[in-house]
């Protein structure tokens, strides 16, 4: 047989008792949208009459704490909140957060430019962010808390593959199918160039097979541009997912991805601890 896990991502305004008593009898894993501090959430997550929903947020993930509910804190990294690290995750922290995912804003003002809007975060403060926050995870926090990107870090460590699909040297494996049946090869690429087929029309297992699926996962490594296979920290970070990848690299390859330089400063910033872990693993001290 095959086991089914539900989850959903949600912003948590409308999780009532009657929806955390239905989420926790199904065994649904949840994922709830919060940035932060009330004045970082509220600047970007907020009602059509420009008030805040902050307070309906806490109000639903205390359902979720009381039932039992097993969830995931999911916040968005972006040009406000990027220059808090600390104040952001130590509120993760006092809310008593066991998991949580930062997810870097990169909106670009339109497709087939590189120019990204206001609200998207900074490469490099993006890293410097998440350099700040390991820092302090590290010594307070590892083995209580698990930050999905500290978790994927420490993958190498152990010379294991990546779970998550944006650091993984092949992707595809992440497909989405639309209401109406549509297959896409990955929900950021939700277009009719990776639509490959309809659900009512082919088996699931005969679109996963799809060659153009296994080409477009496997594209992932052969586009990198050669600045990347020249990286120290490749192994990290791959390439990270290609819907980001519209910069120049300095040599003027294009395929760049826009947080490149965040990435950097970060793997190399925790690539001491990772060394450490490893020779601790492999036995050499």
């Amino acid at each position: 047989g095959c086991r089914i896990v539900n989850g959903m991502q949600t912003n948590a305004t409308l999780i009532d008792e009657r929806w955390g008593r239905f989420l926790k009898e199904e065994d649904f894993y949840v994922g709830v949208s919060l940035d932060g501090p009330e004045r970082f959430h509220d600047s970007n997550r907020f009602r059509a009459d420009g008030s805040g929903t902050f307070s309906e947020v806490m109000r639903g993930l205390e359902i979720l704490r009381v039932q039992g509910v097993p969830h995931e804190i999911l916040c968005v990294v972006n040009s406000e909140n990027v220059h808090a690290p600390l104040d952001v995750y130590r509120f993760f922290r006092n809310l008593g957060a066991q998991y949580i995912t930062f997810l870097p804003l990169v909106e670009r003002v339109s497709p087939g430019t590189s120019t990204v809007t206001e609200r998207s975060v900074g490469a490099l403060d993006f890293g410097m962010f998440l350099a700040a926050v390991f820092d302090e995870w590290v010594t307070e926090d590892i083995g209580n808390i698990k930050i999905q990107i500290f978790e994927e870090a420490l993958r190498t460590a152990f010379r294991q593959e990546h779970t998550l699909c944006i650091f993984k040297k092949v992707c595809g494996a992440v497909p989405v199918v639309e209401v109406n049946g549509d297959f896409y090869s990955c929900d950021h690429f939700v277009d009719e160039d990776h639509c490959l087929g309809n659900i009512m029309d082919q088996s699931l297992a005969v679109l996963l097979d799809d060659p153009r699926q296994s080409a477009f996962g496997e594209a992932k490594m052969t586009s990198l541009p050669g600045y990347c296979l020249d990286c120290g920290v490749l192994d990290m970070c791959n390439g990270e997912c290609p819907k980001n990848r519209f910069i120049i690299t300095p040599d003027g390859e294009s395929g760049l991805n826009y947080l490149c330089e965040g990435y950097r400063y970060f793997f190399n910033h925790c690539r001491p601890f990772i060394n450490e872990v490893a020779r601790l693993w492999k036995g050499e001290v």
